[in-house]
């Protein structure tokens, strides 16, 4: 069976492109808009992996991040953000909410795809 991976990230066309490379690799998706699109998607269902942008409207990546920790299903769910942002402070932000890679945008899609290979949970 597919691992199902979780992609958030505000821009559409963003979650497109992650899509397809994600889809070609033979995972299942499911988008979301934003952190709290996310976790009112976050229903039971089992989630492999979370692939992250860090700056979302209505909830942040980091904040997401901390929230599915919270949650007893979830709280050991792999979590790559994938962002603009390449400041070491807020890569340690991330790492201590629990984020476990951190792909920088522009991204090449072999590069997420081996981060996910690595990460994903069984």
């Amino acid at each position: 069976m597919a691992k199902t991976i979780m992609v958030i990230d505000d821009s559409a066309s963003l979650r497109q492109v992650v899509g397809i490379a994600l889809k070609g690799a033979g995972y299942d998706v499911v988008e979301a808009m934003d952190g709290k699109d996310a976790l009112s998607k976050l229903t039971g269902q089992k989630i492999n992996l979370v692939v992250c942008d860090v700056n979302m409207p209505n909830m942040d990546g980091i904040t997401f991040v901390k929230e599915i920790k919270q949650l007893p299903n979830y709280k050991f769910t792999p979590v790559i953000m994938l962002t603009t942002e390449s400041q070491e402070g807020k890569k340690k932000e991330g790492q201590a909410a629990g984020a476990k890679a951190w792909v920088v945008k522009p991204f090449k899609p072999e590069v997420l795809l081996g981060a996910v290979a690595k990460l994903v949970l069984p």
